[in-house]
């Protein structure tokens, strides 16, 4: 008896097995594709000022970021820059301001070895200074108490952007001109494989 329920048991594994193993093989087109490695990337951000054809100013910022399949956006944050006082009257004392670049790089691999790059850059310096009363006063003013104090004058360039580049492409993004001074401004960006 045992042998024959061993038997029947071998028999129903036998003919029910029969049917997966005659399936098909998937096609190769049916199968996913492989994904593309990840890619390190060096992105390089040049800001430059010109007095006319003249250039006086080059400043470079550079990150490294990778660009992965299947992960969407990379990002990257560079953040410099110093703190500078301000004169708020009397009861107010000092504030201090953040002065230098706030630079956010986002990144995601395109098809066709492309990526798509999101700039923000802000950037801000002090230009001058002026000279502000430090209080209403009616009395002449002598040597131990000056009426006046130095303030900072702030200038300051913002910009967003959104470009499709390929590795070792570079662009010029953004050009602007500063009303006060006249100088004109460039953001160049440069994307290359990180070594």
């Amino acid at each position: 008896m045992k042998l024959i329920i061993t038997l029947l048991a071998c028999l129903a594994a036998a003919i029910f097995a029969r049917p997966l193993s005659a399936q098909d093989k998937p096609k190769t087109e049916d199968r996913p594709k492989t994904e593309a490695h990840p890619t390190p990337l060096k992105i390089q951000t040049v800001f430059s000022e010109f007095e006319g054809d003249k250039k006086i100013k080059s400043i470079p910022y550079g990150s490294l970021i990778t660009a992965d399949p299947g992960r969407g956006w990379e990002t990257a944050k560079i953040r410099i820059g110093n703190r500078v006082p301000l004169y708020a009257g009397k009861e107010g004392g000092f504030q201090y301001i953040d002065v230098g670049t706030n630079l956010d790089y986002r990144v995601e691999r395109l098809e066709e070895s492309r990526f798509g790059v999101r700039v923000a850059l802000e950037r801000s310096w002090v230009q001058g200074d002026i000279s502000l009363p430090l209080e209403k006063d009616t009395a002449p003013p002598s040597p131990e108490t000056p009426r006046q104090i130095k303030q900072p004058v702030i200038g300051q360039f913002k910009t967003e952007v959104y470009l499709v580049l390929r590795e070792g492409q570079t662009v010029e993004s953004t050009v602007a001109t500063d009303p006060l001074t006249g100088r004109l401004m460039k953001i160049e960006l440069t994307l290359t494989a990180a070594k």
